[in-house]
């Protein structure tokens, strides 16, 4: 079935429901970011691939809003279709909700399945179609009738994952959010989020490619923790490991009767929390709706996690010696494609100690392919790598002692006079946010412009963030926080593990982004309150070929001097001497 009688399927159903509308996002029953191949309703019923983005179904149109990460990769992937892609972000592109107005008349119905909506997305949708004379509709899960080859609810078993790696039993978490729960003035804590339920229970699963997580919610309270699960995916190991830890299981699908019969108050987050859990909720059970304490708990690390990720940056950066040895001899040779260069980077970290998988899918992207940013190689797509131009590889893998997420930009040949301007503002802004000193209390909007700047002088920019929360091995995106320029509450606290990645994109021509991950840490006390510096953990050579070095100020110079030392010291034991050699030569001095 392809894409537009996929839509004529949709409209049937609409239509024998009485809805003149049907918004599809891009979550499952969990607001997972990347959801099982059972929730891929999204994908399914556009064709479009990347991990953001919605669509929206008329009886007459259809539209799809995502954000400039995806713009160019929508544009490609919707050609065929008759799906409209709207920009979002932009100020010329009309929101969901002005679109729907302007396509529906008073008094009809728009529908979406609550199942897979967050609760706070939803009530603030209501009231907007309200105010329009729109009425929302969520009981339906119209792919349940008209995807036919639907994939089934993963049933993967889970694994431990132990406390050499966690640094803290399941259950001392669990009495600290026991204890956070009521400072916040509730009784219990329902969690949906998969990482945030792998994290607290000490488990990881196999359900979500490239996220190790297990599909199941948590309810938590100092009378009892019930994970909601499939039996199917526990073993006799992980039953009773869980259950000396004091966690109760039951069935996954029993979470919508337990929650209906609860008679306590109730703390969640109404952002990571669907729509249909969140009115399974008693109506006398008060709600105390904020960020959830284990998602704040789990973003800040502990000393073990902290020396996972030291430990698992070395050996990954190991791995990405060897990977850009090989390219650089290969490139010249005419040997390179874009879609080999994922397997390449597999080839060389699945021979490191503790190696999992990736922690997402590469994006390798050559020339223009490079100004898409979230770009996916296929077949149909993958172009040559020839020695001239920028490369660009955005790649990560998942260790038992810690996630990696690295992007290097590489000169695989000459470059233009602007290529290397643009590097080097991209290299500056980086440095600007690696070395910057900040006080408590300082939220990652209050420092994104230290990345911007020098774009933002030569009237240019990039719409994506600049830094998102990492997982310790888990999910790759992570939050609460987060360095862009939307408005995020949430402070920057020490242990937190952030990414630092501007970038700058000329369509069809190339993309040029570096990214390291950064740790916050305690930097000074003064009379004036403590100030907190960011740690940077990567392990992994910056390109110098395409430094203009005249356009870095002096600090900038001995930072990228002092990190490529950082990187040869902490490398080069583990390399054998023709490696140590190269290493020698790609970080000398500048």
């Amino acid at each position: 079935m392809n894409i537009n009688k996929r839509l004529t399927a949709l409209r049937g159903f609409m239509e024998e429901k009485g809805l003149h509308a049907f918004i599809i996002p891009s979550t499952d029953s969990h607001l997972s970011e990347y959801p099982a191949s059972h929730w891929a309703s999204r994908e399914w019923i556009s064709g479009f691939t990347g991990s953001a983005g919605t669509v929206v179904v008329t009886r007459e149109k259809a539209g799809l809003w995502t954000d400039s990460r995806y713009f160019l990769q929508a544009a490609n992937e919707l050609r065929d279709t008759e799906i409209e892609l709207f920009k979002d972000g932009l100020p010329t592109t009309p929101n969901i909700e002005e679109w729907l107005t302007s396509e529906l008349g008073k008094g009809e119905y728009v529908g979406i399945d609550g199942n897979v909506y967050a609760a706070k997305e939803a009530f603030n949708l209501t009231h907007k179609l309200n105010m329009k004379g729109l009425h929302l509709i969520s009981d339906y899960d119209p792919f349940q009738n008209i995807w036919h080859d639907r994939p089934e609810i993963p049933a993967n078993p889970i694994f431990v994952l132990p406390e050499k790696y966690t640094g803290e039993p399941a259950h001392k978490k669990i009495r600290r959010i026991c204890d956070s729960i009521g400072r916040n003035g509730a009784e219990s804590l329902l969690v949906a989020s998969l990482d945030t339920i792998a994290w607290i229970f000490n488990i990881r699963g196999n359900d979500v490619k490239c996220n190790p997580v297990a599909v199941s919610y948590a309810y938590i309270s100092p009378k009892e923790t019930v994970l909601f699960i499939n039996p199917k995916k526990l073993t006799a190991e992980t039953a009773a490991y869980l259950k000396a830890e004091g966690v109760t299981i039951a069935e996954y699908d029993k979470i919508f009767d337990y929650v209906s019969k609860l008679n306590t108050s109730v703390c969640l987050d109404a952002s990571k929390v669907t729509f249909k859990l969140y009115n399974a909720i008693p109506g006398e059970c008060r709600i105390v709706d904020t960020l959830s304490p284990a998602d704040m708990m789990k973003s800040i690390k502990n000393e073990t996690e902290l020396q996972g990720f030291r430990n698992a940056m070395e050996r990954d950066g190991v791995a990405l010696v060897r990977f850009l040895m090989w390219l650089e001899k290969a490139v010249p040779e005419g040997n390179v494609t874009e879609i080999m260069i994922p397997e390449k980077l597999v080839e060389y970290r699945s021979k490191q100690e503790n190696f999992v998988g990736e922690s997402f899918d590469t994006i390798s992207g050559y020339g223009p392919n490079g100004a898409i940013v979230h770009y996916h190689v296929t077949e149909g797509s993958s172009l040559p790598v020839k020695p001239e131009g920028f490369l660009l590889v955005d790649s990560g893998a998942q260790y038992f002692d810690g996630t990696t997420d690295i992007t290097r930009t590489i000169a695989v040949g000459p470059l233009t006079e602007q290529m290397k301007k643009d590097y080097t503002m991209v290299l500056k802004g980086h440095i600007d946010l690696a070395t910057v000193i900040f006080p408590q209390g300082t939220r990652g909007s209050q420092l994104d412009i230290l990345a911007r700047k020098a774009l933002w002088d030569e009237g240019m920019n990039y719409l994506h963030g600049t830094g998102h929360g990492i997982g310790h091995f888990l999910n790759v995106h992570e939050g609460p926080q987060s360095i862009r320029m939307n408005e995020n509450p949430t402070t920057l606290q020490p242990g937190m593990v952030t990414s630092n990645e501007p970038g700058i994109y000329r369509a069809e021509k190339y993309g040029i982004r570096i990214e390291n991950l950064i740790r916050t840490r305690h930097e000074t006390t003064t009379e004036f309150g403590d100030f907190y510096s960011f740690e940077t953990l990567t392990l992994c050579p910056i390109d110098t070929t395409p430094i203009v070095k005249e356009m870095l100020t002096e600090k900038e110079i001995t930072w990228f001097n002092e990190y490529h030392k950082f990187v040869y010291d902490r490398l080069s034991p583990l390399l054998s001497e023709s490696e140590k050699q190269w290493l020698k030569e790609k970080t000398h001095e500048i």
